[in-house]
C-alpha cells in the first residue's frame, strides 16, 4: 500500500496546485489486479483498486481542470511476470514455477507494446488505458458473471488444500513442450537477477 497506493497519492497532490493551473494530465498506473483478482496477491490486488479507485473519484472532483488516464495493463513483461518477490526472510528470489502458476496460459505483452499504448491513449485524452487491449474484455467478465471468475481462478491457480502450488492447472498447462516460449518473451523466462 505505500508504495502502489500512498506513493501515487502524495505525488499527486504535491502536483495538484500545478497541474490545475496548467490545465495537466495525470497518467495513474493501476492494473487491471484492480479488478481481475488472483489468489495470493490480495494486498497487491487491494492497493491497485484502491487507487483506481482514488482516481475516479479524483476525476470527479477535478472535473475538466485536469485530464486523468487511468492505465490497467495486464500481464507485461516486469520482474513481477519474471517470478520475483522477496522470501519470507527479506531476500529477492526468483520461482519461476510460482510465476507459471500466478499467470499461467495468458500470453505477457512487451513493456515497448505497452508503453506505446499507454502514450496513444494519453494523447487521445483516453479516460482507461488497458494493455494489451484484449485484456479490457476480463472486466466485462468480473461485472457480469462474477462466479464464472471466480470458479476460473480456483480452477487455475489452486491446486488444492494441502496439495504443493506446483500442481496448479495453470503451472501444467505450461509445462506442455512449446507453450512457455509461445506465451512469455525470453526477458522473462531468465531466472537472473538484475543488479542495476
Amino acid at each position: 500500500m505505500d508504495t502502489n497506493f500512498w506513493g501515487s497519492v502524495y505525488t499527486t497532490r504535491a502536483a495538484l496546485p500545478y497541474l490545475r493551473q496548467s490545465n495537466g494530465k495525470i497518467v495513474a498506473m493501476s492494473s487491471s489486479a484492480a479488478w481481475l483478482t488472483a489468489p495470493r496477491m490480495s494486498f497487491y490486488n487491494a492497493s491497485k483498486a484502491a487507487l483506481l479507485n482514488f482516481f475516479e473519484t479524483l476525476r470527479i472532483e477535478l472535473g475538466s481542470d485536469v485530464h486523468i488516464t487511468i492505465v490497467t495493463p495486464g500481464y507485461i513483461e516486469s520482474e513481477l511476470t519474471q517470478g520475483k518477490y522477496f522470501s519470507g526472510e527479506g531476500e529477492l528470489v526468483v520461482n519461476q514455477d510460482i510465476r507459471d502458476v500466478q499467470i499461467g496460459a495468458f500470453p505477457v505483452t512487451s513493456v515497448s507494446g505497452c508503453a506505446k499504448g499507454i502514450v496513444k491513449g494519453v494523447c487521445r485524452k483516453q479516460r482507461y488505458v488497458t494493455e494489451p487491449s484484449w485484456f479490457k474484455v476480463t472486466y466485462l467478465w468480473k461485472v457480469f458473471c462474477p462466479e464464472l471468475i471466480d470458479w476460473g481462478c480456483r480452477l487455475l491457480f489452486l491446486s488444492g488444500h494441502g496439495t504443493l502450488e506446483e500442481n496448479a492447472l495453470n503451472k501444467k498447462i505450461l509445462d506442455i513442450p512449446g507453450v512457455r516460449s509461445a506465451l512469455y518473451p525470453e526477458s522473462i523466462r531468465t531466472p537472473e537477477i538484475k543488479s542495476e
